[in-house]
């Protein structure tokens, strides 16, 4: 490869801001307020020095004699003005200030696809106050985030502030918002970092290429509304392939035969059947597993072998934004979304008390497990200190990061590991908290020694049959005692290789003494399809195939609900009819470009050119020149590419007689005449026809209400609209009455995050459920409804109180006695 000179456009404010919008005075736009508002209010809580109110309500601050500091975030703007004192004045971007043009593509294919930035609408004022604040700076620090999406915003601030000169212009990175880590920071002003600028110029230009191009293609084939992008596409073709595997899968029995046997004391263990006349057990029915348990039972149980021996398990290495945001799916909850806001603002400060705002963990978007040498050493005397001598490892751990990553910034971590989550809780929400635990936790962990085991496998025969029971004892909690509970410790063992639950002990046994049997189970299971990918395990895939980077998971999959690709079931995504539609058409059109293999690709093309080994448009020239070719062909077959998605169905036309074609619409299918243009009879389909309801009239203006369809489903409009706009939710039969208020029915919503239940009174209620309620009593704590669950395990009924299960039907799991 070779490397590209793009010294023209480094320099040249011209090719960075090629192409500006007006400015707008009258915009009504209420996100535009919105951020104007923030602003406004961000430099207000800033900055103490005079300040000039513009006619959109953002401030301009007078920096005569002082330092001007520029960050993204209000919040961070405000933590940083009680660290750099009277002699600094802090403002805020409120994000990116310049961007591609929202209604064109922007991109020059005939000058090297020079980019034409301009002023997004809305921060026309924001970059005025900026301007006018730095001409009477005596200098200006460029502070955004340290990611390629922050060097990109830095360069654009300092093109916009420079007019060219560039002398009193510097580029600051604060890995951690604490005073002694902005003040270092402060002391060791650089440059900005070109190659980074580069390297996110490419990715910008890339997805613009991709996203404006094809999209239109695929609104010409599918239907109008829809859009592609480069990462995103690949991630629901994951998506719809898991979900093939899951129709392609048929599923086999098989049995397993656990033996429940006594010692002389009458001390319980168990004990599984491995193999049958020194083979490993085959049983794939009932009869088999029947006729097994009979014959065994005539034999008696010998302890043949008896092995005791010590085993350990290692801590997990610090978080990186993809563990990060695997584990708060699995132990919290949390969206990737929620996850990375959180995250965001104990990175940006939070009022701690005496230390005043401060932020709590180092930067959030990160690949890396690396760890600065004064953290580690803190930690290792937090935990000498807190747990003892013992529990610190003689060589402080480091831990390998892996090749593809690109190393920016260590891992997430406390800026303090004396900050304990005891000490700051009062300080934090509920969420904050329980983010913060858990990253103190994965922290302290990581340079504590070794938990340490006793381990016990014993082998029993019951004639020809060989079975074993297994045992672990806790000798040394070791990281373990940083954990909030102990079970929650499910790493494999080192030095075993067993894969049975060994987390119970074993009663004292003694080889060739007989043990008599309580009881003997035979149990049916059915292997099982591979599970559909949740937001953590969507996000490991990702990284592990080198698809996006940390900055960018949250997106991706926020993307693909929001366009109605897929949606989450059970905290699973589901690809829709929609998603499956366009992924076809995207995999089969451009097979060469949405795939794992091309962006993994132009992921570590994108390092590259961060890494000064290639030019940014070199990247987008290997990129466009099979892709314009490919979009050629694409556009010349479109007619019968729309016409291969249409399905000819065996319904007439009521008004024609002409068959049906089942179609696409921006609502979704219908069904449409197939003499169309000459007949325009279209219908929805069946399973799309509005329910029945019974007879209801609109609490405000007594006319009837209808059943109506909207993106989020089926709802009761008022057919007095739009003189009245009354709606309700539509109970279908399903409600219950809200556990909360007693008052309200309980109904499933939807949000961007997925279907979720609540109550019609809302806001005047605020009862909300991840799970269908349904009107069943907890037969153990009485709590007045369950949660409907179909979980891997079968489907259940719980209590969220009490946490108590009731199976609701047969699940793939049956046991039976003997």
């Amino acid at each position: 490869m070779s490397k590209t000179n793009d010294k023209a456009s480094r320099t040249s404010k011209s090719s960075a801001v090629k192409k500006r919008a007006p400015v707008d005075k009258t915009t009504s736009s209420k996100t535009t307020k919105a951020k104007k508002t923030t602003a406004a209010r961000s430099t207000r809580a800033a900055a103490a020095p005079k300040t000039t109110r513009s006619k959109s309500g953002v401030h301009a601050v007078d920096a005569t004699g002082k330092n001007l500091v520029i960050v993204e975030s209000p919040a961070k703007a405000r933590t940083l003005t009680g660290y750099l004192g009277s002699n600094y004045v802090v403002q805020a971007t409120v994000g990116h200030i310049i961007d591609l043009p929202p209604k064109r593509l922007g991109v020059d294919l005939d000058h090297e696809f020079e980019p034409e930035y301009e002023i997004i609408e809305g921060k026309e004022s924001v970059v005025a106050a900026l301007k006018k604040s730095a001409r009477s700076a005596a200098e200006v620090y460029i502070a955004t985030d340290p990611d390629r999406e922050g060097e990109a915003i830095a360069f654009h601030v300092a093109n916009e502030l420079s007019n060219g000169n560039r002398r009193n212009l510097h580029r600051v990175l604060f890995n951690e918002i604490t005073r002694s880590g902005v003040l270092r920071a402060m002391s060791k002003p650089g440059d900005i970092s070109m190659p980074k600028v580069d390297a996110q110029q490419a990715r910008r230009v890339l997805d613009r290429l991709v996203g404006y191009l094809v999209s239109p293609l695929l609104q010409k084939i599918v239907a109008r509304g829809l859009s592609a992008g480069r990462v995103q596409s690949v991630a629901l073709r994951l998506i719809c392939e898991r979900e093939d595997e899951i129709r392609a899968f048929v599923k086999e029995e098989y049995w397993t035969v656990e033996a429940y046997l006594l010692t002389a004391k009458g001390e319980p263990f168990l004990a599984r059947l491995v193999k049958m006349n020194g083979e490993k057990p085959d049983i794939k029915d009932e009869k088999t597993a029947r006729a097994a348990v009979a014959d065994i039972q005539k034999h008696r149980f010998t302890l043949t072998d008896l092995k005791v021996k010590p085993a350990s398990s290692r801590p997990y290495a610090p978080y990186t934004t993809s563990s990060l945001q695997q584990d708060s799916s699995r132990r919290l909850g949390y969206s990737n979304d929620r996850t990375m806001a959180i995250a965001q603002a104990l990175y940006e400060g939070v009022n701690a008390g005496k230390d005043g705002l401060v932020g709590l963990i180092t930067y959030m978007r990160t690949d890396s497990t690396r760890l600065a040498p004064e953290a580690v050493a803190a930690a290792r005397d937090y935990i000498a200190g807190k747990f003892g001598s013992d529990y610190v490892p003689e060589q402080a751990r480091v831990y390998v990061t892996k090749k593809s990553a690109q190393d920016a910034h260590e891992a997430i971590r406390p800026t303090d590991v004396t900050r304990d989550p005891g000490s700051v809780k009062k300080y934090l929400t509920p969420e904050q908290y329980r983010l913060y635990e858990m990253i103190w936790q994965r922290f302290v962990a990581c340079q504590m020694a070794d938990a340490r085991y006793e381990v016990t496998t014993a082998t029993l025969m019951a004639g020809p049959y060989e079975f074993r029971a297994t045992g672990r004892r806790l000798l040394f909690a070791g990281y373990l005692a940083a954990q909030a509970a102990l079970i929650e410790e499910k790493q494999k063992t080192k030095d075993t290789d067993e894969d049975e639950d060994t987390s119970r002990d074993l009663p004292r046994l003694e080889t060739g003494k007989t043990y008599a049997l309580d009881k003997i189970t035979p149990t049916q299971h059915f292997t099982e399809p591979p599970p559909r990918y949740n937001a953590g395990s969507l996000v490991k895939a990702l990284d592990e195939l080198g698809i996006g980077r940390p900055s960018t998971y949250a997106s991706i999959i926020s993307v693909l609900v929001k366009r109605r690709y897929v949606e989450q079931k059970e905290r699973r995504f589901h690809p829709t009819t929609l998603g499956e539609t366009v992924n076809k058409v995207l995999v089969d059109q451009f097979p060469d470009i949405f795939n794992v293999d091309f962006t993994a690709k132009m992921e570590g093309e994108l390092d590259l050119v961060e890494n000064e080994e290639y030019g940014w448009r070199e990247v987008i020239k290997d990129f466009y020149a099979p892709f314009s070719k490919r979009l050629s062909k694409v556009e010349k077959n479109r007619i019968a590419l729309k016409e291969a998605q249409e399905e000819v169905t065996d319904k007439m036309c009521p008004d024609c007689g002409s068959p049906l074609i089942m179609k696409w619409g921006r609502s979704g299918q219908f069904l449409g005449c197939s003499n169309y243009p000459e007949c325009r009879h279209t219908e929805p389909l069946e399973h799309e026809k509005p329910p029945e309801v019974p007879e209801t009239f609109c609490p405000n203006c007594g006319k009837p209400m209808a059943p109506k369809k909207s993106r989020f489903g089926w709802f009761l409009g008022c057919t007095g609209y739009p003189e009245c706009k009354t709606t309700m939710p539509l109970n279908a039969g399903e409600s219950i009455p809200c556990p909360k208020c007693g008052t309200g029915m309980v109904t499933q919503k939807r949000s961007r995050r997925g279907a979720f239940w609540g109550c019609s009174r809302y806001p005047d209620c605020d009862f909300i459920s991840s799970y269908k309620p349904v009107a069943e009593t907890c037969p153990n704590c009485g709590n007045p409804y369950m949660e409907d669950k179909d979980l891997k395990s079968g489907h259940i009924h719980q209590c969220p109180k009490c946490k108590h299960k009731v199976e609701v039907k047969e699940a793939a799991k049956q046991g039976a006695k003997v």
